[in-house]
């Protein structure tokens, strides 16, 4: 009598696609709760389909963007908090596509894990889905894998990606930024997603643990006051940008600070001039800079200010009127001047307590 040969299965070697069909149910009216003008299908095949005129563009250009959380996931993994991590992710693509210009549209996630946890994926996804939600795009579609031997048990990477879209005479930045027009920022729900390879760092120096109260927010954990996902300015800087004419730059605050990021949006003629007295500073960075170096603190965090916006000064109380109406907490942050040394320059200090 013959022996049977072949008896290995996919689910031994490690893959369960029986998870991953579950968790695409799971998901599913989460993705639909963020449909939009535009979409055509839903989950499920092969690709996504987007109709631009159907979302009302006359001459579009698309912008694409895509990022991850970095090492703010560590935290969420060993706190076993998921549900933020999906509007960070969120977040940090689609702020990337406003201050173009641009609209999103839609967006995708890829989930990578090395034996998939319905649970935990789940409750990503769906911090995905509050965050497009936030920021009127729909979420149709991603992947989800599952790649035994290369992620350690509960380990997974998250990474995103957006498509927007803007009139061809909307895009940012406006070749018409000049000598004397005014930056204005917008304050941060906190460190965002961006250093958090330092954070660890410093919270493994400070001695406390995830479940510890924060010593710069009381009332929470450590854990959960870290976890403060990032803010997403997309509706109130495109009511700016439709409401008060004189709008020219947008720069999103992220890895690099103010010191990288608005010289990116401005002439090489130019330079930005910084008023740090002008910032609000978050208590977390107060708490921070006692172990973190001044100079770092600058460059590493966005230190209270999120996005900036560069607008005509004729233009600056109008932007400003619309941002406070979306819910922005607004500072005159600086102003465009001729360049004569660095791309940016800074007076006064943060006030670190």
């Amino acid at each position: 009598m013959a022996s049977k040969r072949n008896t290995l299965t996919y689910r031994e070697a490690g893959v369960d696609i029986d998870a991953g069909s579950s968790l695409v149910e799971r998901i599913r009216p989460a993705a639909a709760s963020t449909d939009r003008p535009g979409v055509l299908g839903g989950l499920g095949g092969f690709g996504a389909l987007f109709d631009l005129k159907a979302a009302g563009f006359r001459d579009p250009i698309l912008v694409a963007a895509t990022d991850g959380v970095g090492t703010k996931l560590k935290i969420a993994i060993e706190t076993g908090e998921y549900r933020t991590i999906g509007i960070d992710l969120v977040a940090m693509c689609v702020n990337d596509l406003v201050v173009q210009g641009a609209e999103p549209l839609l967006f995708l996630d890829y989930f990578a894990s090395g034996a998939l946890d319905v649970a935990v994926a789940g409750d990503v996804i769906e911090g995905v889905a509050e965050g497009c939600r936030m920021a009127g795009a729909a979420l149709v579609g991603g992947e989800t894998a599952e790649m035994p031997g290369l992620y350690a048990a509960g380990d997974f990477d998250v990474a995103g990606f957006a498509v927007g879209a803007a009139e061809r005479d909307g895009l940012l930045p406006r070749a018409d930024i000049a000598d004397g027009d005014v930056i204005l920022g917008l304050a941060s729900d906190g460190l965002h997603s961006n250093g958090f390879s330092l954070v660890r760092r410093a919270v493994e120096l400070s001695g406390l643990g995830w479940d510890d109260a924060a010593p710069f927010a009381p009332d929470e954990s450590l854990g959960a006051a870290l976890l403060a996902p990032t803010r997403i300015y997309v509706r109130s800087c495109l009511a700016a940008m439709r409401e008060a004419d004189g709008v020219k730059a947008l720069a999103h605050i992220t890895g690099g600070g103010l010191t990288e990021n608005i010289p990116r949006v401005i002439p090489d003629s130019l330079a930005a001039r910084i008023d740090l007295f002008a910032i609000d500073v978050p208590p977390v960075f107060r708490w921070l800079s006692s172990l973190v170096d001044d100079t770092e603190m600058l460059r590493t965090f966005n230190c209270g200010i999120g996005m900036a916006v560069v607008v005509a000064p004729v233009a600056a109380d109008a932007a400003r009127a619309v941002l406070e109406a979306h819910g922005e907490a607004v500072v005159e942050l600086g102003t465009i001047t001729p360049r004569d040394g660095e791309a940016i320059s800074f007076s006064g200090q943060l006030d670190l307590g």
